[in-house]
């Protein structure tokens, strides 16, 4: 471990060497939670364009990105905003009639799943039988008719994918990438796993030795992750379990405040292109509002024990 290399970076060097015109990205996989917005936000600063974004539940995320201007596809199983539904930008794209229109390719939950599993295991496609039936499939080249050699009956050969990309955001990490994650992870290990490179954010950054003491609890070996970022409240506005719960007005005012594609465009400018940095969006928010937000009762987990 001694020889390993430390992978703490700054978001924006982090952004800038990893995420590049063109990648396909996976955010957002732990669902509702724990989305890697500071991340994004970056990524809408330097203007990387022309991203395919991959996500079973991007909320506002893919929004945003799209918004920006940055998308060219989504595969996705939805789009939208956690507090009032629709992404009123995603819909705006896909409706557009010129060129270059948003290329949307749909999956369920539990299809982009298997999709993203298959890819972490090196496999070319999973098996399912859902969302067949359903026009998930209808002419999506991602779903394949499969007769089972061994029972013959008719399943769903779900391309696998692969992110050039994913980034995830979590409680805790170390210098070398090791990292815990608790609460609901969703899809973020599979996400990790298939990708060609990983960057992590994280609430805290930990020593090593702290996640030697408890190894069960390493949700993502290090050797796995390229770049650590420490950035606290670096999924705001999504919860993350034992930090800080979500703030559903920054939702709600978004939704307003995007129904335009004019407001949209003044929401990025307010809350994006004319702040520097995570840290000067977190001043916006305000102190007091932050701590509102705060998880204010401590509840800790069983002790274990590992001697022999």
């Amino acid at each position: 471990m001694a020889d390993a290399p430390d992978k703490v970076s700054d978001l924006a060097s982090a952004i800038s060497t990893l995420v590049q015109p063109g990648m396909s990205l996976a955010l957002g996989c732990a669902l509702e939670g724990l989305i890697p917005y500071a991340a994004a936000h970056e990524i809408i600063r330097q203007k990387k364009r022309d991203l395919t974004l991959i996500g079973p539940i991007s909320n506002i995320c893919f929004d945003q990105i799209i918004a920006a201007g940055l998308a060219r596809q989504v595969i996705a199983a939805w789009v939208g905003n956690v507090s009032t539904g629709i992404g009123y930008s995603f819909r705006r794209a896909v409706e557009k009639k010129k060129q270059p229109q948003l290329k949307v390719v749909n999956h369920s939950n539990f299809s982009i799943s298997l999709a993203l599993e298959a890819g972490s295991r090196g496999l070319p496609m999973a098996v399912g039988i859902s969302p067949a039936g359903s026009d998930i499939v209808k002419g999506n080249p991602h779903f394949k008719d499969l007769i089972c050699p061994h029972s013959g009956k008719k399943l769903l050969a779900i391309k696998a994918l692969n992110p050039d990309l994913t980034i995830l955001h979590v409680q805790k990490a170390d210098s070398y990438g090791n990292c815990r994650l608790w609460g609901a992870s969703g899809i973020s290990k599979e996400a990790a796993l298939a990708a060609e490179k990983v960057l992590i954010t994280c609430e805290e950054l930990v020593s090593t030795k702290e996640v030697r003491k408890d190894p069960d609890r390493t949700f993502l070996a290090g050797f796995c992750v390229d770049a650590v970022c420490p950035i606290a409240w670096g999924a705001h506005p999504a919860p993350v379990q034992g930090y800080y719960g979500l703030d559903n007005l920054l939702y709600l005012d978004y939704a307003k405040a995007t129904k335009t594609r004019q407001g949209a465009e003044s929401w990025l400018d307010e809350w994006i292109y004319n702040l520097k940095d995570h840290k000067a969006y977190l001043e916006k928010l305000g102190m007091g509002r932050l701590a509102a937000l705060t998880v204010q009762n401590s509840r800790l987990s069983t002790s274990l024990e590992y001697d022999w």
